[in-house]
């Protein structure tokens, strides 16, 4: 774990999105060359050509985060994180307890009834189907960091928190990669013929959640689900037998096409559960490219794109983002690795 660790500027943690969403920076690292390049996300298709492929996953954040009150009257805030059976959710909260009810607005209630093996906690509402009430009620899940630099929400992070691709609800967390792209800058590309698949890994818990063991290695990664249909497999089959550059948006893109390059049989169309964890050592097999933000030390999204370009290249790279002022993290600017 040491050797991801490193000191980082806490003043360069983007506390909001910039606007337009293309407008944040992009670094661009080229595996075979030793320049760095400082552009614009806008600048994107400089760097792709026609029969290139764009991964995007298309998953879409819950408005899961719920502020209440518990029976005793101190406040009580809710991350959901899975849905077990209709009404009953497993969340992420502290200062709760067994048999603790709580409160929300718009009438919801919710009993606690204990810890699961995760250290989550298990709420059971009144209710078995939450989609409406989130919608109306629920605020947008972002990281902690963001958070306690916030002096109050933004209604804007309902909307920005998002991609704007997203179709498949089931995120806790957004594929923040991804966050850059505008519908005029996704045009552009399909003009250059650069190809657009879609795949979705629900964000959950498994991409985040903190890494505690001193090798690691040892990390266990829990799962999260992923989908890829018929036709966008064989797009990405397509551009890699004609000889095209297949380039993940996100870390959760890239696991989610790792995970299907080895099913049995080889790269295709799939449905299931992953826990695949990627850290130096990984062979790539079908991601040529990668799209990503600045994360945080010690994080899996970081021994990713450890794995994909080099430890000692890329903790070079963050630190001439440190000198040249990124933003970092979910809110903050991108790295283009080819």
């Amino acid at each position: 774990m040491s050797d991801f660790d490193f000191p980082f500027p806490e003043e360069l943690i983007a506390s909001s999105a910039v606007e337009p969403r293309d407008s944040a920076r992009l670094m661009v690292l080229d595996r075979a060359q030793a320049a760095i390049r400082h552009q614009h996300f806008y600048d994107l298709p400089k760097f792709l050509r026609a029969g290139d492929c764009l991964v995007l996953n298309e998953t879409k954040v819950l408005p899961c985060r719920l502020l209440g009150r518990k029976s005793t009257g101190g406040k009580a805030e809710l991350l959901l994180v899975r849905e077990l059976e209709p009404g009953f959710w497993t969340a992420l909260a502290s200062g709760l307890k067994a048999g603790m009810c709580l409160s929300f607005p718009g009438g919801a209630a919710a009993q606690v009834e204990g810890l699961n093996d995760d250290g989550e906690y298990l709420c059971r509402f009144d209710r078995c189907d939450l989609s409406a009430y989130l919608v109306e009620h629920g605020h947008a899940p972002l990281p902690p960091y963001i958070l306690k630099r916030r002096r109050q929400p933004e209604a804007a992070d309902i909307r920005r928190y998002q991609t704007v691709y997203a179709a498949a609800a089931g995120s806790i967390a957004a594929p923040t990669a991804g966050l850059h792209f505008t519908i005029r800058l996704l045009d552009e590309l399909r003009a250059l013929g650069v190809r657009l698949a879609k795949v979705t890994l629900h964000v959950g818990r498994g991409t985040f959640r903190p890494v505690t063991a001193d090798d690691a290695r040892l990390h266990p990664m829990l799962p999260e689900h992923y989908r890829m249909p018929e036709a966008d497999a064989a797009l990405v089959a397509r551009t890699a037998r004609e000889g095209g550059r297949v380039l993940s948006v996100g870390t959760t893109s890239t696991r989610a096409l790792e995970t299907l390059a080895r099913q049995a049989g080889g790269f295709g169309p799939g449905e299931g559960w992953t826990s695949l964890y990627i850290y130096p050592g990984h062979e790539f097999r079908v991601v040529g490219g990668l799209i990503t933000n600045f994360h945080l030390p010690k994080s899996t999204p970081l021994f990713l794109a450890a794995a994909f370009v080099g430890r000692l290249r890329l903790l070079s790279a963050y630190q001439e983002a440190f000198r040249e002022r990124y933003r970092l993290y979910s809110y903050g600017d991108a790295m283009l690795i080819l």
